[in-house]
């Protein structure tokens, strides 16, 4: 389509057949039992029971993502099995009150939900810990490396001056025998110094390794942008340096608006394109006085320092208004995409107890904005 940006798509493959195939045996039937249920005797032992309970729990746990506008992912699934069968309280306490407040749930808070939960298995925060430990070890052991090597050359250098002492002393085997020895020892000296100095070359590359690392536990491999965990620390520093310098902070929370049709009609090629191409229109306005990052599914954050959450809702405004006035289509077969638009919950952050309690306010908003029509902006009441 003239004009419009393109968006290629592909069909989704793989994920939904293992899951298709995880939820036969679930329910307790294969392919062909699928095929051949109808012409089989209903049978009232404790193995049909059983048969016909996974498959209710199956049906309700279809009924839960679709109702909850989810999409058909392992997390989601896991999270869903979790609830309804009540194996995890945690996650049932949590959806529960969720639910409460907000009515539905969304894909990007069962990741976050889901990262909380498994506290036993490697997060960005837990990477992020281990490289702490493994950087502060580097830097003691660089420290002793560094303090051996010059005791080695000391060493080496007050041997060498030895030998030029014993040399000039004739006629004695006694000192021609320490002369030879010593030159060993000066050589062995040689040979560690190197050693010392290739080690620190590879702890040095080492080093170099972990920032890399580090730096891909905080960012979001698909958009590129920072993810939930950097923006957390990037949120603390610029409170406090609002705080210091009297200057004002806002946050928004933007949301696409039917991300889950986007996925379903084109596939999650192109919902993944679609989401890489919102967090470029979002990130164009990213500077070191206003942070960008993936918080996790299809939604987003922003971090305004020097702006009002009156500015901040009319700079969030003016990205939705481009977005939903584009042309997408996708390149695979020029079919123009339905309208892709987003919703956003703003709040400013100094007029709250804590950073925390201002996310939630901007949260709050943002669903309002959903409630309300989607593909609006919408600014939290300061006594929220």
């Amino acid at each position: 389509m003239t004009g419009g940006t393109t968006i290629s798509a592909s069909p989704q493959h793989g994920l939904t057949d293992r899951l298709a195939r995880w939820a036969r045996g679930l329910s307790g039937r294969s392919e062909e039992d699928q095929e051949t249920d109808t012409q089989r005797p209903r049978s009232g032992s404790a193995s049909s029971r059983e048969i016909n309970r996974r498959r209710q729990l199956y049906a309700d746990i279809g009924d839960f993502l679709f109702a909850h506008d989810l999409d058909l992912t392992p997390i989601n699934f896991s999270v869903a099995l979790d609830y309804l069968t009540g194996a995890n309280i945690g996650v049932e306490k949590a959806i529960r009150a969720v639910m409460m407040e907000r009515g539905k749930i969304t894909n990007g808070w069962i990741e976050t939900l889901a990262a909380e939960q498994r506290s036993d298995e490697v997060t960005p925060d837990s990477l992020a810990a281990m490289l702490d430990k493994v950087e502060e070890n580097l830097s003691t052991f660089t420290g002793l490396m560094h303090e051996s090597r010059n005791s080695a050359k000391s060493y080496g250098a007050a041997l060498q001056e030895e030998a030029k002492e014993l040399e000039g002393r004739d006629g004695e085997p006694v000192l021609a025998r320490l002369v030879g020895l010593t030159r060993s020892m000066v050589e062995k000296t040689r040979q560690v110094e190197g050693q010392l100095r290739e080690n620190q070359k590879q702890t040095q590359a080492l080093k170099s390794s972990l920032e890399n690392a580090r730096r891909a536990a905080e960012h979001d491999h698909l958009t590129g942008l920072p993810n939930r965990r950097a923006f957390e620390g990037v949120l603390r520093e610029e409170v406090k340096a609002a705080q210091e310098n009297g200057e004002m902070l806002s946050v928004a929370f933007c949301d696409i608006d039917h991300f889950k049709n986007i996925n379903d009609t084109h596939g999650h090629d192109t919902g993944d394109r679609v989401l890489k191409f919102v967090a470029g229109l979002l990130a164009k306005a990213s500077n070191d006085r206003c942070h960008v990052a993936r918080h996790g599914g299809e939604e987003f954050v922003m971090l305004f320092r020097g702006k009002s959450a009156a500015d901040t809702c009319k700079a969030v405004d003016d990205v939705r208004e481009d977005l939903a006035g584009r042309s997408l289509v996708n390149r695979t077969n020029g079919e123009r995409m339905e309208r892709v638009s987003f919703s956003a919950g703003v709040a400013n952050v100094l007029a709250f107890d804590d950073p925390r309690a201002a996310l939630k306010a901007a949260d709050r908003a943002l669903y309002l904005a959903k409630e309300h029509g989607r593909n609006r902006v919408y600014l939290a009441a300061e006594t929220d």
